[in-house]
Parts: structure tokens; sequence; C-alpha cells
């Protein structure tokens, strides 16, 4: 299972986060599946009014990621599936998506969270899109990771903020 040793975040101080969420359209369930459990996250942290996007596959992600980014958002998260078939166009899709979403998060210093499956199969991708049986649930697991990196980065540019790193108990307080 792909989620072993993944770590459990405490997210503190983000209600007041704009969040986007950008998600493609192809496989319909496996979508569903990613977006409740990113939706749910968003309310679990208080995110109330996330802004929520439809592109058309995966590969559309990372250009839609790039305009949210630049228009003040301080957190994305991109939900896609990716589902390996007998041509090459898996791995240019997957290698596109994923290098196009680390360079917009690197070049704008917005967070943004993957939750695009990369599967070899459709039953694979349903047991991480945190339907009823699956084992993990991704579009939670995407919401946690970019929310927790943007508290993370607003520690870094207002460390008056928060005496504790996001995530992580014991820290010294204010200490960076």
């Amino acid at each position: 299972m792909s989620g072993k040793g993944a770590p459990e975040l405490s997210v503190k101080d983000s209600g007041d986060l704009r969040v986007a969420v950008i998600a493609a359209q192809w496989h319909e369930q496996v979508m569903d599946g990613l977006m409740d459990g990113a939706l749910r996250a968003l309310g679990e942290l208080g995110i109330e009014e996330p802004t929520v996007l439809r592109v058309p596959g995966s590969f559309e992600l990372p250009v839609v990621a790039k305009v949210l980014a630049g228009r003040g958002y301080d957190a994305i998260v991109a939900l896609g599936v990716v589902v390996r078939g007998g041509t090459p166009h898996f791995e240019y899709v997957c290698q596109g998506v994923a290098q196009g979403l680390t360079q917009v998060s690197v070049d704008t210093g917005v967070p943004v969270g993957f939750g695009v499956l990369t599967c070899d199969t459709e039953e694979q991708a349903l047991d991480r899109a945190g339907l009823e049986g699956s084992r993990e649930d991704k579009g939670h697991e995407a919401v946690m990771a970019a929310v927790a990196t943007a508290t993370t980065l607003r520690t870094v540019a207002e460390p008056w903020r928060r005496t504790e790193a996001p995530g992580k108990q014991g820290t010294r307080p204010g200490k960076l």
C-alpha cells in the first residue's frame, strides 16, 4: 500500500486561507471520491468557500493552477486520474502533469497539493479514491498537504502569527 508511513498532519489557523480545487473530468467515479475527500478535508479545516473548477483532463491541471496561483490563492489542490493504457501516452501525461504542477508551486510560491492518481488499473484508482471500501483517500490527503504547506509558508512570512510549526509538535516557539 502506497500510504504506508504517511504522516498525520495537524493543521491549525487555516480557516481564512483562500483555497482552490481543480479537478479533471476523466474517470467520473474515482473523481467523485477524490472531490468528496477534498471537500470534506476543507470543511474539517474550516475553509468554507473554496473555489472549485473542473478541467477536461489531468494534462490541463498545471495551466489552470498557474493562473490561480497568480490570483491570490494561498493553496491549490489538483485532482486527477491517469490510468495506464497500451501506449507511452501514460508516461507523457504523468510526467507533464507532475512537472507542471511542481513548476507552478516552485515558480509562484503557492503550494499545490498533488492529488493526481497515476495507476496501472482503474481498480488501483478506486482503491485510492476515498470511496467506501477504499484503502486510501488521496483527495483528503492532497488538501491536507497543500493547506499544511500554506500555513508553514505563512509562518515563514509572518512568524508572529504562530508559536509552533504546523504539523509538528515540540518545535521551539518563535524559531524557524
